[in-house]
């Protein structure tokens, strides 16, 4: 994989805290010549060393199949993104750009069993429904009537990550004048992009 050193972040924690803070990710494989992709939200876990990923996608569509045809996954982590005008730098007659933050990694998908699959749903929900003021959890839900054939309809898994590639394109290649400038002017730019992109870049300031 071709890499571009000066945007590749190399501080693991940065990295995790990206993906806490960006679990709906992008799911994609290929079978057959003919690529497949899914959007999930997942649950990451260290374990051993190694980066776990937990989630649940539906039986029979086209990913599914092609997961279990093909298991070698590549999972995207997205982030904020913005278009960076060249007309903000000190330099002149080069090419505008675009400032992302996104992670790209890769592994094999195993699915599991209904066991699995209804500690993957409680944790889940527990996850995302503890913080409110009446959370709906899993275990309140009728098993029979309602949890038991919502689950014949899914099927869970498991990623262990086999390489992650954290690219985080934020004007590291542009001169101190520039950078400076360039977060000036997303910052008065006011969309939520332009703004995560700013505060990303302050935060990296030398």
């Amino acid at each position: 994989m071709y890499k571009m050193p000066e945007f590749t972040e190399d501080n693991k924690q940065a990295m995790l805290d990206f993906m806490h803070e960006h679990p709906f990710v992008v799911l994609t494989g290929c079978h057959n010549n003919t690529t497949v992709a899914t959007q999930v939200p997942v649950l990451i876990h260290e374990h051993e060393g190694k980066i776990v990923l937990r989630g649940h996608i539906m039986r029979k569509t086209d990913h599914h199949i092609a997961f279990e045809a093909n298991p070698q996954v590549l999972v995207l982590f997205t982030g904020p993104q913005c278009y960076v005008s060249a007309s903000w730098y000190n330099e002149r007659n080069i090419g505008s750009t675009w400032n992302y933050m996104t992670i790209h990694a890769r592994g094999t998908i195993h699915y599991k069993d209904e066991a699995h699959c209804l500690q993957l749903l409680t944790d889940l929900t527990h996850k995302y429904e503890d913080p409110q003021a009446q959370p709906e959890l899993l275990e309140y839900m009728s098993m029979e009537n309602y949890v038991k054939p919502m689950m014949k309809a899914i099927v869970s898994f498991e990623i262990p990550l086999d390489s992650i590639y954290p690219l985080f394109k934020l004007s590291q290649n542009r001169d101190e004048e520039s950078y400076s400038r360039i977060i000036t002017e997303l910052q008065a730019r006011g969309d939520s992009n332009s703004t995560e992109i700013a505060w990303e870049m302050k935060k990296r300031w030398k």
